[in-house]
């Protein structure tokens, strides 16, 4: 097995990836003009904000992770070349500590922030908390979905560098 061609493919998976984060983030600011626009009750004046943050911050989030891993491809190569087994050592040592991560921040504690929210609909009867509430959990629900897939990947990814590393 190339890992060379492995942490490349890798890579150019993420950067599929990531425009996700862009096209949600371009959706949130898209309902935020309309509710901008449109919207003539006070719920639908009070997602103005929510949704325009929540956008941005899904846009900030898919531009970083996209110039970072495209930046990430020509890095593999130089590195590889330059002290392969040293670099399948950096990239098991980067892999762990994302999927750690992952574990701590994608599939625990946005969980929890989802749960506080919904209990904030429940229990602040605001048009302005349930706007803030409604519009964090379908930001946080984006990021579960995108970074699912993003686990399942560096998780095989990680496997694959085990095995050459084994391998010698």
């Amino acid at each position: 097995m190339d890992i060379l061609k492995t942490a490349t493919d890798w890579a150019k998976a993420e950067l599929v990836s990531t425009p996700f984060f862009i096209l949600f983030g371009l959706a949130f600011i898209a309902a935020s003009i309309g509710f901008w626009q449109l919207g003539k009750t006070d719920m639908a004046r009070e997602y103005i904000i929510p949704t325009l943050v929540a956008g941005v911050l899904l846009m900030t989030i898919g531009l970083g992770l996209f110039f970072t891993n495209k930046s990430r491809i020509t890095q593999f190569e130089t590195s590889y070349h330059k002290d392969a087994p040293e670099f399948v050592a950096s990239e098991i040592a980067r892999a762990e500590a994302t999927l750690k991560e992952y574990n701590t921040i994608v599939f625990k504690a946005i969980p929890i922030i989802i749960m506080v929210a919904a209990l904030l609909i429940i229990f602040i009867n605001t048009p302005t908390w349930r706007a803030i509430s409604i519009t964090t959990i379908a930001m946080l629900i984006v990021i579960l979905l995108v970074d699912g897939t993003a686990y399942a990947r560096i998780d095989t990814y990680h496997k694959q560098l085990e095995s050459v590393a084994k391998r010698g």
